[in-house]
């Protein structure tokens, strides 16, 4: 579903994004693990065709990511740093927007963001301005705006940043809930238990490179450790 193949980002000496290659197969969350500044945000928005790579490449669904990159954007959803709404548009409002720019009929449109608002909660919040919407409920217009297309593969940017408990696990069952609908998800994250909890397979990237891949056991034997923690720290240890 998505193949990473040698895929690089310099900004003049900084390499954001040294060389990376990995898959992620349908039905997996493919966890990228690091602290901040690694190269996690840098790598989803080259994935997701907001920055050109200096090197490499990817296929997403089949698409390749320099020669289709407008086909590549209609088999993805995004959910970025920051929520990236509209806030003068309610959340149903954003949620028609962007589904317009999608292609979306009219009448599907509207069921799809209802059935959406209703999955998060938000029909209570669903007619009120982006901009005095709480963090969480702006995170969770967020995540609706990634699904509206029911694209086959999400790039999730820290999607439980800033969130309370509740809200948290309820973006958690969303995601569980795409895995087993045989969706590709890549989900970046500095947060180990969320790690532990959603991830089928964890990518460790430090200073841009991919320093190790693996299940949660695998990189547990490989490092010696049954701790997640530990394994992270002692990978990052070895860089800083």
């Amino acid at each position: 579903m998505l193949v990473v193949e040698g895929l690089a980002k310099y900004f003049g000496p900084l390499k954001a994004v040294d060389g990376i290659s990995f898959s992620c197969r349908a039905g997996e969350v493919f966890g990228l693990l690091g602290p901040n500044g690694a190269g996690k945000t840098t790598l989803l928005r080259l994935l997701a065709t907001v920055l050109r790579p200096t090197a490499g490449t990817a296929t997403l669904a089949g698409y390749d990511l320099l020669r289709h990159p407008a086909e590549v954007r209609r088999v993805i959803g995004v959910l970025p740093a920051g929520a990236g709404l509209y806030g003068r548009l309610s959340a149903r409002e954003n949620l028609r927007y962007f589904g317009t720019l999608y292609g979306l009929p009219p009448k599907p449109l509207e069921a799809r963001i209802q059935q959406l608002l209703t999955r998060l909660g938000m029909t209570e919040a669903a007619d009120l301005r982006a901009e005095i919407l709480s963090t969480g409920m702006r995170q969770k217009v967020s995540l609706a705006r990634a699904l509206l297309h029911d694209p086959p593969i999400l790039l999730l940017d820290e999607p439980t940043e800033g969130l309370d408990v509740p809200t948290a696990r309820a973006v958690y069952a969303i995601i569980e809930e795409a895995r087993a609908a045989g969706k590709c998800v890549l989900l970046s994250t500095h947060r180990m238990r969320e790690a532990e909890r959603l991830c089928t397979r964890i990518g460790i990237i430090v200073r841009g490179r991919l320093k190790a891949v693996g299940t949660k056991e695998e990189l547990a034997r490989h490092m010696g450790s049954t701790d997640l923690e530990e394994v992270f720290l002692r990978l990052v240890g070895e860089e800083t």
